[in-house]
């Protein structure tokens, strides 16, 4: 949800040439669990510390390059759209596996219930064009602004 430039400019493509793609990431390392708070604290070993601007890295292998407050709040944004019974990760997870292009996607988990919780994602009943058309609207007021033209 956090990085929808592939969308603009690739799945079609991929999907048309039947290549397979892998979506990585696809939390926004954690950021779409809807679990962060502002005082969150992360360990300083831990990218999401460490590597907020590229430090270290490619600055979009953490939050996928958006800036911390700004998807705390996109989150916030997106919250009221997850259906009930459902967690926000299962939601985002739902969101990328309504593109036909992707082929797999890899989520982080921390345990097995995590990886349980995970697969629910691809559970869910499809989302709705209106849902899906709030996602795109919030993405190009609240993301699109920090990342779409990096990657």
């Amino acid at each position: 949800m956090f990085r929808q430039r592939p969308h603009d400019l690739f799945l079609a493509e991929a999907h048309k040439r039947q290549v397979a793609v892998i979506a990585r990431v696809p939390l926004a390392s954690g950021l779409l669990t809807g679990k962060f708070k502002p005082e969150s604290k992360f360990e300083t070993s831990d990218h999401r510390q460490f590597n907020r601007h590229g430090e270290a890295f490619d600055v979009g292998e953490t939050f996928s390059g958006v800036p911390y407050e700004a998807g705390l709040a996109a989150v916030e944004e997106l919250r009221p759209l997850v259906p009930k019974g459902t967690t926000m990760a299962q939601f985002a997870l739902r969101w990328i596996l309504m593109n036909e292009a992707i082929s797999v996607v890899i989520p982080g988990a921390k345990n097995a219930e995590q990886a349980r919780a995970n697969l629910g994602g691809a559970a869910l009943a499809p989302l709705s064009p209106d849902t899906m058309a709030r996602i795109r609207s919030i993405y190009e007021t609240s993301i699109k602004p920090s990342v779409h033209q990096r990657w």
